[in-house]
């Protein structure tokens, strides 16, 4: 038996995972196996699980985890009760992530280099091209676990859920009922996401997060008056949030979709103004630490003058004066 580990698992998956606990000995189910796949922002190998899990409507529906190990910075153990301590402090985090998103990386992978849109394909030489080009694009010095599988990729294309995202991201035509063709549409992906970005710049997701609440205050765009910045505000941090399982590329020609002019002139003012604000502080600080070393200067001068006359002084007054003339009659006329 493996190492323990401690996840957060959204409750569909725990219910898809219980479903394939041994009953009389035989699993209910084919046991479920995580895929690699390229991750859709970074392209680098990642881990992806696919369950089963029933809708509000009693359907069948595929859905895809992104597994990722959060591992402290110092040495951490987790403690199960009272009996039992868990020596490897990774917690094991699920999340939830869009098919789409996961095909991004596969789509741009099999595109012409020559910038041309390319050719209508059946999804099926779509994958499998994608996956002979992915594995090249491993390093050969890599763990052969790094490298993305003929076995996986076949097993993820196969995904309804992945499917009907195909529809999503490409260009689609039906030569037959039984044959249909896709090609990549940067334009069509684009359109998908402005949907997401809408429904994460709502009134309502915003406020539901602090971060984002607080990103808007410090720009000063919670202030009356600014309703228009407000709202392109909000559009911008949905775009920086989508931003999260998207390439590069991706993100820029969706920005490039929206207009951010009047924020975008905004926000480098409040810049200008900040960096001006720096450059005076600065200044002020470095004339007040001249003055002061001047000051102090003087100070010093005048005390070491002090110094000097209070020494003289004192060797006159402890000077023996008895018998000698004085001063005056130095000056005195001669008789």
């Amino acid at each position: 038996m493996g190492n323990p580990h401690i996840g957060i698992l959204p409750n569909d998956v725990l219910d898809a995972l219980s479903t394939q606990l041994p009953v009389n000995e035989t699993p209910r189910t084919s046991p479920l196996r995580f895929l690699r796949l390229p991750h859709p922002r970074t392209g680098v190998p990642s881990l992806f699980l696919p369950y089963e899990t029933t809708t509000s409507l009693e359907l069948q529906e595929t859905r895809i985890v992104e597994a990722q190990a959060v591992t402290p910075t110092n040495a951490r153990s987790w403690f199960l009760g009272e009996q039992e301590v868990v020596a490897d402090g990774k917690l094991l985090v699920m999340t939830p992530v869009d098919p789409a998103f996961l095909l991004i990386p596969i789509l741009q992978a099999s595109q012409p280099t020559d910038g041309t849109l390319g050719t209508f394909r059946p999804a099926d030489d779509i994958f499998e091209e994608a996956a002979v080009l992915l594995r090249k694009g491993v390093p050969k010095e890599k763990d052969s676990s790094m490298k993305i599988s003929g076995k996986d990729m076949h097993q993820f294309s196969s995904l309804p859920c992945v499917r009907r995202a195909l529809t999503r991201l490409c260009d689609v035509k039906e030569i037959t009922p039984e044959i249909v063709v896709y090609r990549y549409s940067l334009p069509k992906l684009v359109e998908y996401l402005r949907v997401k970005v809408a429904r994460l710049a709502t009134i309502e997701m915003i406020e539901s997060s602090r971060t984002l609440i607080r990103g808007l205050a410090k720009d000063g765009l919670m202030e009356d008056g600014k309703e228009d910045l407000l709202e392109s505000g909000r559009i911008k941090a949905g775009c920086d949030l989508v931003s999260q399982y998207i390439p590069t590329s991706v993100y820029t020609a969706l920005l490039a979709s929206y207009d951010f002019t009047k924020l975008d002139a905004y926000l480098q003012t409040l810049h200008d103004e900040a960096a001006a604000l720096v450059v005076a502080n600065t200044i002020t600080s470095k004339s007040k630490s001249k003055t002061k070393d001047i000051d102090n200067g003087n100070d010093d001068k005048k005390r070491k003058n002090k110094a000097k006359t209070s020494q003289g002084v004192d060797k006159l007054k402890k000077a023996n004066i008895n018998g000698m003339a004085k001063m005056s009659s130095f000056f005195k006329k001669a008789s």
